[in-house]
């Protein structure tokens, strides 16, 4: 965590000759421009400017002028770089010229949902399980559909190829100062998973954006190409981005269950954001990708379930978001969500104590199903105030909602 200060004399004793400034698009794709040292001053007393109207639904060529303005407490050295003439790089927010807040910045919508949540004395952990698929490269480094390897859930060596890889990833994941808990080979042939430790919710959504940057870079380096995409396969496992949650309330309240009734009442309303793509409807309901809106402890055919953990480590995991997610509108709207939970003191239903892959139609006909499809999800965001409340109307307008 630096600041200002910090970050200043850092590039001037560690030879840092690029700085990139970094921050997403509406759909959580990150982009960046490189500054040299000399104009890092610059950069934190007024903002570098940029093209709006170039980045994806951020607006139009008339008055799109925009400012990035560096976050210090963000600041890491990419270790993929040269140690000589290092490069760093620091996650910014977005003004308008006249210094106004960017209603469509990313983590300006997250900030202003923990704000939210802060008025209840609430604080949001978020611990993110990340899946991807790697796959062979052809003779041009072009990206395959032939996988990695055919190994399965948790093997190892030398049937999982993608040993090395995990590793590197999770190395130059701490070299940055994230914290990577586990990492296996998942069901799919190729398939990855890395877990994180929990963190607050902005550190969190920062952390899923460079960790999908890290993966491709060190993937590629080794002559693999990474895919979060959430059907990559037909007929093997989905990618899902299985989001952890833990709740404080400062007051001492326990407010688990209520955070999580108001997730699961409106879960529908902002699967959207969570499952963006077309293909996201082609893995929930098979292969562990849940179907129901139905939780239960320690059951992995739910939507929600309830890990077996100390009191300490106690949370909820949404297993329905994949990686094409925005981390950053995710964030936001399942704070959003589960706050209402809490101000409405919503009871989560009964736990759905079966197996719902294996269920038949006595048990599933009653159940309430998550969207069937993108367009389904966009019907439901539409006539959501969830949706309304968390994000701003020129996002709703750019997004046809």
């Amino acid at each position: 965590m630096y600041s200002y200060d910090e970050v200043m004399t850092f590039v001037e004793e560690e030879d840092v000759r690029f700085i990139r400034l970094a921050f997403c698009d509406i759909n959580g794709k990150q982009k960046n421009v490189a500054i040299m040292p000399s104009e890092l001053k610059r950069a934190f007393e007024s903002g570098i400017s940029f093209d709006a109207s170039a980045i994806d639904g951020f607006g139009a060529q008339i008055k799109s002028d925009l400012f990035l303005h560096p976050d210090p407490s963000t600041l890491v050295i990419l270790p993929w770089r040269p140690s000589e003439g290092r490069v760093v790089r620091m996650f910014c927010d977005i003004s308008y010229p006249d210094g106004s807040q960017f209603e469509l910045d990313n983590r300006y919508i997250l900030k202003r949902a923990v704000q939210e949540a802060a008025k209840e004395d609430i604080s949001c952990f978020f611990g993110t399980e990340f899946e991807f698929y790697l796959f062979r490269t052809d003779g041009d480094g072009m990206p395959t559909l032939i996988p990695y390897d055919d190994a399965g859930y948790f093997d190892i060596a030398p049937d999982d190829k993608g040993e090395n890889i995990r590793r590197e990833i999770s190395l130059t994941l701490l070299d940055m100062g994230i914290q990577p808990e586990t990492s296996h080979h998942e069901e799919g042939p190729g398939q990855q998973e890395i877990d994180f430790r929990f963190s607050d919710a902005l550190s969190a959504a920062d952390n899923a954006v460079t960790f999908k940057n890290v993966v491709k870079t060190i993937s590629q380096a080794a002559g693999a190409h990474a895919d979060f995409s959430p059907k990559p396969l037909e007929g093997e496992s989905g990618n899902g981005m299985h989001i952890n949650i833990s709740i404080r309330d400062r007051s001492g309240r326990d407010v688990q269950n209520m955070f999580m009734a108001g997730v699961m009442e409106h879960i529908r309303e902002i699967t959207m954001f969570l499952n963006p793509k077309k293909e996201s409807y082609l893995r929930l309901g098979e292969k562990k990708a849940p179907k129901y809106i139905t939780w239960s402890p320690e059951n992995r055919s739910q939507l929600v379930r309830i890990p077996a953990a100390a009191p300490e480590n106690r949370r909820i995991e949404l297993r329905s978001p994949d990686p094409t997610a925005n981390p950053y509108h995710a964030y936001a709207l399942l704070i959003w969500a589960g706050l209402d939970g809490i101000r409405r003191s919503l009871m989560p239903s009964e736990p759905t104590n079966v197996n719902l892959f294996m269920a038949g139609d006595d048990i599933t006909s009653s159940l309430e199903r998550l969207p069937q499809s993108l367009d389904e999800a966009r019907e439901f965001a539409k006539n959501s105030r969830i949706v309304r409340e968390c994000l701003p109307e020129k996002l709703l307008e750019t997004l046809g909602l």
